[in-house]
């Protein structure tokens, strides 16, 4: 088990995440690369009366900790079984190497945006993904998890477990997960890419689109971002320094010309990506940034889409918003809406999700009144939120409105029976 203390070599690069407003200087780091190390690890937390926190590729850390990290970015393993048509991967492991092994086997998994997320994060948080519409969330297709708990024992947890229930959307709290086993999908390219269209023209694409997306087939997983783009050389020069608004497609069905027409038809395009891609390239449709930086985001579900909803998107998100900020509209609904998976949490009647993310400058204050000033417009017609779109710190009241009360009650239940003196925070 190597241990890393602050002033070391090495301690700054492995506390350093992808999320940098998050701030973090734990006591001691584990740079675990076994499940072995991880319940030395995990022990030694008890031994010492330590928390205990856990960061994979940094983009899942969302709370510093003063106690010990176990740094998870070495377990890398990643094993295809084409035959059963399952992965099993290392706590380490980020999309893109899935989606790189899957795809020799003609096969992929349910990732999500970008290739350079942790599987592990982004599963236990649910897994909302490229194909979500079609095939569900991530965490609705594991099969196995292997985890550590604060007793310091290796289990292994499958559906049906009361602890896979809690892992699988509870994320945090119940133990350092090593591996996950889980199914992948007879997928090899999708139709898609984006539509960009100028600020001057959100009203009508906002509203066109909510329309068409209502009526689209399972098969399409869509969203649309309102984002203000830099004037910098490595984009598009006909997108470069502009608001746009950006309509995201990833379609598995053979008509993605056709069913994109009303679309185009709904303003000026500024540029058009849409194409048959390999899902290899599947990371090319959101083209999420690559680097660290520091950010904070909320999202609330919504059941409707009313152009009263719209018009305060536009007031408190838009190019004229008092802080600036990259505003997301997910479609939900198709299999979403018919979740047989175990776990907890999501908001199945939901059909949108709204997301607000705003990069951090000046404190994160002024981010959090302009991010509620939108989402206390969309109250009343608010069902919730989801986790995986909780992003930066927030309060324990916060995260609790991603769950039902039914699961908060059993996940505390749970966090007291296999966590009793709150090691996981």
């Amino acid at each position: 088990m190597h241990t890393l203390r602050p002033g070391q070599d090495g301690y700054a690069e492995e506390v350093a995440g992808f999320q940098t407003s998050v701030t973090t200087k734990p006591a001691v780091v584990v740079a675990a690369e076994s499940a072995e190390d991880v319940v030395a690890a995990v022990q030694y937390a008890a031994e010492h009366d330590l928390t205990v926190s856990v960061q994979a590729t940094g983009h899942g850390l969302t709370a510093g900790t003063d106690g010990l990290l176990i740094s998870t970015r070495r377990m890398t393993g990643v094993e295809i079984d084409g035959r059963q048509k399952t992965a099993r991967v290392g706590a380490g492991v980020r999309w893109g190497a899935v989606i790189e092994a899957a795809a020799k086997h003609g096969l992929a998994p349910l990732s999500g945006s970008s290739p350079d997320v942790g599987v592990v994060g982004y599963t236990l948080s649910g897994g909302f993904g490229l194909m979500a519409r079609r095939f569900g969330r991530a965490a609705d297709h594991v099969r196995a998890i292997d985890v550590v708990t604060a007793d310091g024992e290796l289990r292994t947890v499958t559906p049906g477990a009361e602890l896979f229930w809690a892992l699988l959307g509870g994320r945090a709290g119940f133990g350092v997960v090593t591996a996950l086993e889980f199914g992948l999908v007879p997928v090899t390219e999708l139709y898609g890419g984006g539509l960009y269209f100028d600020a001057a023209d959100l009203p009508s694409v906002l509203r066109a689109w909510r329309t068409w997306s209502m009526t689209a087939p399972d098969d399409l997983t869509t969203s649309i971002a309102v984002v203000p783009l830099p004037d910098l050389p490595f984009l598009p020069e006909p997108i470069r320094g502009k608001h746009v608004a950006n309509v995201r497609i990833a379609y598995l069905g053979d008509d993605g010309e056709k069913l994109v027409a009303p679309l185009r038809a709904a303003a000026p395009v500024l540029l058009d990506t849409l194409k048959r891609l390999p899902y290899t390239d599947s990371g090319s449709i959101a083209s999420d940034p690559p680097h660290p930086h520091p950010y904070h985001g909320t999202n609330a579900t919504v059941e409707v889409l009313n152009d009263g909803m719209l018009t305060s998107i536009l007031e408190h998100a838009g190019p004229g918003a008092p802080v600036e900020t990259v505003l997301i509209i997910d479609r939900l609904g198709g299999e979403l809406a018919r979740r047989k998976g175990d776990g907890a949490g999501w908001d199945s009647a939901a059909e949108f999700v709204v997301r607000a993310l705003s990069v951090v400058e000046d404190g994160v204050d002024p981010i959090r009144r302009a991010h509620a000033k939108l989402f206390d417009a969309l109250a009343p017609w608010s069902t919730g939120r989801l986790l995986p779109f909780l992003y930066g710190e927030h309060s324990a009241a916060d995260l609790a409105t991603a769950f039902p009360a039914g699961d908060r009650a059993r996940l505390k239940q749970l966090k007291a029976k296999y966590d009793p003196a709150g090691r996981f925070g």
